[in-house]
């Protein structure tokens, strides 16, 4: 007699933050979502102003961002218009207040989104150490 049993599922440890969130649909629903909270959060006013009227670009760029970032396809790193985050942010002035704006709004997307609570907090640790660095003024 054989065994007809599904094969296990892949273990989250080794599935790719990128493939737990859900992959490109779940991020580009996420990175929609945190625009969306940046445009309309009047706690984010301070980043809000910092960005274009028209927010398309800059969605379409977290996204690509994030998903290489999180282990899926590399899209924003073969693009030939990236720029380093560094540099890309090094015009601005962002303190702590701005920092926090843009986590808020991040992490208020990843919840609203369904992630996974232990995965949301090492997404969160990470980009509060990538936020961090961004900083231009204390």
């Amino acid at each position: 007699m054989t065994s007809t049993a599904a094969p296990d599922p892949v273990p989250d440890e080794a599935r790719t933050p990128y493939e737990r969130v859900g992959g490109a649909a779940a991020l580009r629903r996420i990175t929609d979502r945190f625009y969306t909270l940046m445009d309309e959060s009047p706690g984010a006013r301070g980043i809000r102003a910092m960005h274009a009227g028209d927010l398309a670009p800059m969605r379409q760029k977290l996204f690509e961002f994030m998903s290489g970032w999180l282990g899926g396809p590399n899209l924003y790193f073969t693009r030939s218009d990236r720029k380093c985050m560094g540099a890309a942010h090094a015009v601005f002035q962002i303190g702590e207040s701005e920092r926090d704006q843009w986590l808020g709004c991040m992490r208020e997307a990843l919840q609203e989104a369904g992630v996974e609570a232990g995965l949301r907090e090492r997404i969160d640790a990470a980009l509060y150490r990538m936020a961090d660095m961004m900083r231009t003024s204390p």
